[in-house]
C-alpha cells in the first residue's frame, strides 16, 4: 500500500478538486489533468486506477445535475467507437510501461493544452456534426480516456463546433464519459488494476470527489469558462513538459 506521504496526499486532492469541478461544471475537458499530475509521484497506471472509481462517483453527481438535457444523437454516434478505443486500449496495455506511458502523457498534455486555447478561435458552426468525425473522435476518445482517463478533449474536438445550447452540450459530453467511465471498470478489474491498494486510496479520497463535483456545479454559473480554462490548460503544459524532461533527459 502506498505510503500517507504529505506529497503524495496534496497532489492527489488537489488533482481529484480539479478533476471534480470541471466535470460537473466545465464539460470534464480540463479533467485530463488528473494522471499527469499523479504520474509526477507514482507510477501513471496506478494513477489511473486510483481515479477510476473516483470518476464514477464525480459522474454519477454529474449525470443528475444535467439530467435530461443530453443529445441523443450525438451521443449514440460517440458512444460505440468510444468502446472500440477501450478495447484498444486494454489489448494493447502490456505493450505500454511507465515510461512510454509518461511520454505519452507529456505529449498528450502540452497538446491539450495548446488545443484548449485554440479552441477559443472560430472552429466553424454545423448542426449534426459530421458522422465520420464523430467515430473517430469517439474511438480516440475511448482510447485516451482508457490510457489516462483523458477523452474529454478529444470529444470536445467533435462537440464544441457544433455549438450546442450549453446545458444540452454538457450534458452530452458528461454522459458520453460517465458511460465510457463505467465500462472502463470492466476491463481495468480484468488487469488487475481495482486492487485493495487502488481501492482504498479511491476510498479515501472520495469526500474530496464528492465535493468538487458539487462545487463544479455551482461554479460554472458564476465563473467565466474562457478563465478557468486558461489557468488549467496553463498548468496542464507545464506538467506535461514536467513529464517529458524528467522521462526524456
Amino acid at each position: 500500500m502506498l505510503g500517507f506521504d504529505l506529497g503524495f496526499w496534496i497532489l492527489a486532492i488537489l488533482a481529484v478538486w480539479v478533476t471534480g469541478v470541471s466535470k460537473s461544471g466545465f464539460a470534464g475537458g480540463v479533467g485530463v489533468i488528473a494522471v499527469p499530475l499523479l504520474a509526477l509521484y507514482i507510477d501513471p497506471r496506478q494513477a489511473a486506477a486510483i481515479m477510476l472509481p473516483l470518476l464514477v462517483l464525480m459522474d454519477a453527481v454529474s449525470m443528475k445535475a444535467w439530467w435530461g438535457k443530453l443529445n441523443l444523437t450525438q451521443y449514440r454516434r460517440l458512444i460505440g467507437p468510444a468502446c472500440i478505443g477501450i478495447a484498444i486500449g486494454y489489448f494493447t496495455f502490456d505493450l505500454l510501461n511507465a515510461d512510454l506511458i509518461k511520454i505519452v502523457l507529456g505529449v498528450l498534455s502540452i497538446v491539450f493544452c495548446l488545443w484548449g486555447f485554440a479552441s477559443n478561435l472560430q472552429l466553424g458552426e454545423t448542426k449534426t456534426g459530421n458522422p465520420w468525425i464523430a467515430r473517430l473522435c469517439g474511438t480516440i476518445t475511448g482510447f485516451t480516456s482508457f490510457l489516462a482517463h483523458a477523452g474529454g478533449p478529444p470529444l470536445n474536438l467533435y462537440l464544441l463546433p457544433l455549438r450546442l445550447p450549453r446545458p444540452e452540450y454538457l450534458a452530452t459530453v458528461i454522459f458520453t464519459i460517465a458511460t465510457v467511465n463505467l465500462v472502463k471498470l470492466v476491463p481495468y478489474a480484468m488487469l488487475g488494476q481495482l486492487n485493495g491498494d487502488n481501492l482504498l486510496i479511491s476510498l479515501i479520497l472520495m469526500p474530496v470527489a464528492w465535493l468538487g463535483a458539487k462545487y463544479g456545479i455551482r461554479l460554472q454559473a458564476v465563473i467565466s469558462d474562457q478563465w478557468f480554462y486558461r489557468i488549467i490548460y496553463s498548468a496542464l503544459g507545464l506538467i506535461g513538459a514536467k513529464l517529458l524532461l524528467d522521462t526524456l533527459f
